[in-house]
């Protein structure tokens, strides 16, 4: 590749500067990995689903999302990570930490996201015959200082990608300003957070929603310590209305099951006991449960959700888009934490609100359980859910093929 005096100054440049070697808490995974690079800080959430989806279409598949930080709001880092997905920093762009870098985790392919380019990992990516993708690319990605001073390093760099793709006319312009050809530009939408079905017994949700036929339900999930006296509060408004209205209630964080279930039973609530074979009767007002891995059967059964964490500081809410994946309306209260975008997306299409106490609660229990204004919400909660979606697949597709077309797992 011919080297502009640019990219030769910002080379000579990096070397000068002192290296910050990264440091590798977990060992690199067995067989293919895959290699996003999310260099937008409020794309995490996005890009982590769309790991989700790749380790989904290929279970073998591993795939390490790095970042030049992981910003302390989002507690990424902090955060237990789902089956097959690893974290990481790039610290910066010194030859000896790209080597480290790539001599490690030896990536089967990457997916770089937005802009804000590192030359000297790019140029050594393409020199190991890792192929490249850069999708979601917008104008600030590439209007940063490096970019205004030294267009031609990315002019230089650019091509090394095999796949362009700008989330916006004025991000593809700024792509051929910068010396790609635009036949090689593909506009699409933003690479947006889609939420993950999750999967549910399809016995349990035969069985629960023939016990529950012809009753309003409402699921209220991960209800932390200092939200159940707020979460039954607006259950018993809810009754005054819907006097066969149940509470599916999951406890979270500090709130144990059984003082959840012996608070409910104090104020004189027929409360029944999912995770002990329980299951709803006609005079049951309350069931509770904890297990994660019925999360996906209470969001099918309930048309409206509120969820726990969001009335309290420090817990960082629930990702609403799960919920609106399978139907379910959701109501939250104010501290919401990283899924901030998601909720936003949501309330703006008309498929979130957003309440305060236990009587905007219960009012809004009582007003959503009825069917047209449930399935008002689910609609438009399934199209902002579904806004991505063909980004996602065409991302899939290129990602799929291009490991189909390399040796086998290492």
């Amino acid at each position: 590749m011919a080297r502009s005096l640019g990219l030769t100054a910002y080379r000579a440049l990096a070397r000068r500067g002192e290296a910050r070697l990264p440091t590798f808490d977990v060992a690199r995974p067995t067989g293919e990995l895959l290699w996003i690079h999310c260099a937008e800080i409020d794309g995490f959430l996005a890009v982590q689903d769309l790991a989700l989806r790749q380790i989904a279409s290929r279970p073998s598949l591993s795939v390490l999302i790095t970042m030049t930080a992981f910003p302390r709001a989002s507690s990424a880092m902090d955060t237990i990570q789902p089956d097959g997905i690893y974290l990481g920093e790039i610290r910066d762009d010194h030859p000896a930490s790209v080597t480290a870098f790539l001599d490690y985790w030896s990536p089967d392919c990457c997916v770089w996201t937005w802009g804000g380019l590192r030359p000297n990992l790019i140029i050594e990516a393409d020199a190991r015959h890792i192929p490249m993708f850069l999708i979601n690319a917008d104008t600030s990605g590439f209007d940063g200082r490096r970019d205004r001073w030294l267009p031609d390093v990315a002019r230089n760099i650019l091509p090394l990608f095999s796949e362009a793709m700008a989330r916006t006319p004025a991000a593809a312009r700024r792509l051929t300003q910068l010396g790609l050809d635009k036949e090689l530009v593909e506009v699409t939408s933003a690479l947006l957070a889609g939420g993950q079905a999750l999967p549910c017994n399809e016995t349990d949700l035969a069985d629960l929603a023939a016990a529950c036929v012809g009753r309003a339900i409402w699921f209220a999930n991960g209800v932390q310590q200092e939200e159940l006296q707020t979460v039954l509060a607006a259950h018993r408004q809810a009754l005054r209305l819907s006097h066969r209205l149940l509470l599916i209630l999951r406890p979270a964080g500090t709130l144990d099951p059984a003082d959840a279930f012996a608070e409910a039973r104090a104020q004189e609530f027929r409360v029944s006991n999912w995770d002990n074979g329980d299951y709803p009767d006609e005079t049951t007002q309350i069931l509770i449960s904890e297990d994660p891995r019925d999360i996906g059967l209470f969001y099918r059964v309930a048309p409206v959700s509120f969820l726990g964490g969001s009335l309290v500081a420090g817990r960082g809410g629930i990702d609403p888009l799960e919920a609106a994946a399978l139907g379910s309306a959701v109501l939250y209260g104010p501290r919401v934490g990283r899924h901030l975008q998601s909720y936003s997306r949501l309330a703006t299409a008309g498929a979130a609100r957003i309440i305060n106490d236990s009587a905007a609660l219960g009012m809004a229990v009582n007003r959503l359980v009825a069917p047209d204004q449930a399935a008002i919400m689910a609609h438009a909660g399934w199209d902002v859910v579904s806004e991505g979606a063909a980004l996602m697949d065409r991302i899939t597709d290129l990602v799929q093929d291009t490991l189909d077309g390399r040796k086998g797992p290492k």
